[in-house]
């Protein structure tokens, strides 16, 4: 077996690739990492299920406060424990759901009625579509401003202003 030896100039390279490497994976967003996952908070998903217990804390044994019935609806995670979620919807209401009720496909709540989609992300492109209010639309593409959206077999760049799912400060590819 081959053993590699690291002086202090290798390991001083190596501890800042790992930094400069973990600095490019983290969101310029994300405050946080969470505890279980590692992975950014806050952070969206949406539920999985078509409905979902929401309860008081990260237990079974909880209270349930209310449950969500929107399979596709976005969510907030802002904590984590064990196989538990700390969740938030668009009114800010929340709690802890087992993690197997979410997933990581993104999608986005339509916060105007009746809102454009353009086949470009500007406001001169030719309108696509029209989204009434609280429609859930698949997340795409983000760029500064904009995002790709779609829903109902109809697709477009929408404000990113104008949907509730995604970071002000998000880039997708």
């Amino acid at each position: 077996m081959n053993k590699v030896f690291l002086g202090q100039r290798g390991l001083s390279a190596l501890l800042y690739a790992a930094v400069v490497a973990t600095s490019l994976v983290t969101p310029a967003w994300a405050k946080d990492r969470g505890a279980v996952t590692n992975l950014p908070l806050p952070r969206y998903v949406s539920m999985k299920a078509s409905e979902g217990n929401v309860r008081r804390g990260p237990s079974l044994t909880h209270r349930i406060d209310w449950v969500f019935k929107r399979r596709g609806m976005p969510l907030e995670i802002t904590a984590e424990f064990g196989h538990w979620r700390r969740v938030r919807d668009q009114d800010g209401a929340g709690g802890w759901v087992h993690y197997a009720l979410l997933s990581g496909v993104r999608t986005v709540l339509i916060q105007e009625d009746m809102m454009t989609l353009h086949a470009q992300p500007n406001d001169k492109a030719p309108v696509t579509a029209a989204l009434e209010y609280g429609v859930v639309a698949r997340l795409g593409d983000c760029a500064p401003t904009w995002c790709e959206v779609s829903a109902g077999g109809f697709s477009g760049w929408a404000p990113k202003a104008k949907l509730w799912g995604v970071m002000p400060e998000e880039i997708r590819d």
